[in-house]
């Protein structure tokens, strides 16, 4: 009896140690299949819907504070329009060739004016010789007369000769330059202009442009060096036109030691008629991707949608911009960095779809 009792516990003992196995080998397979169902039931929501073509995304309120989202309303504004025109560096070598012959004849004029003050006081004193019992004859006193009168053909010729010139100057150089170039007084400009101190721009703009102002400035910079920018002071207007782009030219003067006679420039000036409508946009609210700008906008109380703005004409603290945002729309200036994030993180495929 103690051997068969003996043998029916081994086999018993066995067929326990059978079903233990058993039960743990098929009892594996559903312990994983069901923490791989729960870890795909327990997964991050998606934020980022479609909605009309356009992508949402869509942040609580509690988030937004917590994340520090933060937005402000659009403020209207009105732009005057900026003209991209083009100019050169002219040199003033004419201008001051002009300038030498003017000033040696007025220097002529004034010699031959202190000859003519001399010729009438010899005149006077030989006169009053012969009226004095003829001390000196007529023929001296008609002498006399006939010098001064070539005096003063002298002069009126050498008047004539730099009023002659001035007008070439004008017709080259303008009102304003002549005024310089032929004061008896020391120029501060010209002298910076004669000294490469600065130069001498002339600009060419459109021709429905308006008239720059005495106090209008422009920004230049050199076609071969567009990053380099100078700022040009308004002179006057430049009666001659540019051989190779038409329009209304204007001369402006500039403080640098960069620019060279001959070299072209490409200008920037606000002389436009056109004053737009539209937005200012903060610089804060402004992402930069794929090489453009883009803005995020506040759609409703826990959505928000990225719209792409354009950047082209800057002002304080912002940008002018001309298109699908009004007034008052909310754009984000605060945290719009991490709404890109959450964005794209959206489109990077799960690994549990593999």
């Amino acid at each position: 009896m103690n051997r068969k009792l003996a043998i029916i516990i081994g086999l018993q003992a066995f067929l326990i140690v059978v079903l233990f196995w058993v039960l743990v080998f098929y009892g594996k397979d559903e312990f994983e299949a069901a923490t791989q169902q729960s870890g795909e039931e327990i997964e991050t929501p998606n934020r980022v819907i479609t909605e009309q073509g356009k992508t949402v995304i869509n942040v609580s309120t509690a988030t937004q504070k917590q994340s520090e989202i933060s937005t402000s309303p659009l403020k209207s504004s009105k732009h005057q329009a900026s003209i991209s025109s083009y100019g050169s560096v002219v040199s003033i070598e004419s201008l001051i060739d002009l300038r030498t012959r003017y000033l040696a004849a007025k220097a002529d004029t004034e010699v031959l004016r202190t000859a003519l003050n001399y010729n009438k006081n010899e005149f006077a004193r030989l006169q009053t010789l012969n009226q004095d019992d003829k001390n000196v004859s007529d023929k001296v006193v008609a002498t006399a007369r006939s010098n001064i009168k070539a005096d003063e053909a002298k002069i009126a010729a050498a008047e004539s000769a730099a009023k002659n010139i001035a007008d070439s100057m004008r017709q080259t150089w303008g009102e304003t330059l002549t005024q310089h170039a032929t004061s008896t007084t020391k120029s501060e400009l010209l002298q910076n202009l004669v000294s490469n101190q600065e130069v001498l721009i002339q600009i060419t703009l459109p021709f429905d442009s308006t008239e720059p102002g005495e106090k209008n400035s422009i920004m230049i910079t050199p076609t071969a060096i567009p990053s380099k920018s100078i700022r040009a002071q308004y002179l006057s207007r430049a009666p001659a036109s540019s051989a190779t782009i038409q329009g209304k030219t204007y001369f402006y003067h500039a403080k640098t030691k960069e620019l060279r006679a001959g070299m072209q420039v490409n200008a920037i000036s606000t002389t436009s008629n056109k004053i737009s409508d539209g937005v200012i946009i903060p610089n804060t609210a402004i992402i930069w991707y794929a090489g453009k700008s883009w803005v995020y906008i506040k759609t409703s109380a826990d959505q928000f949608s990225r719209i792409p703005v354009t950047t082209d004409a800057e002002v304080d603290n912002g940008w002018f911009y001309q298109g699908n945002l009004n007034a008052g729309d909310l754009v984000v200036t605060s945290g719009a960095q991490l709404l890109l994030s959450e964005e794209f993180k959206s489109q990077i495929t799960n690994e549990n779809d593999d």
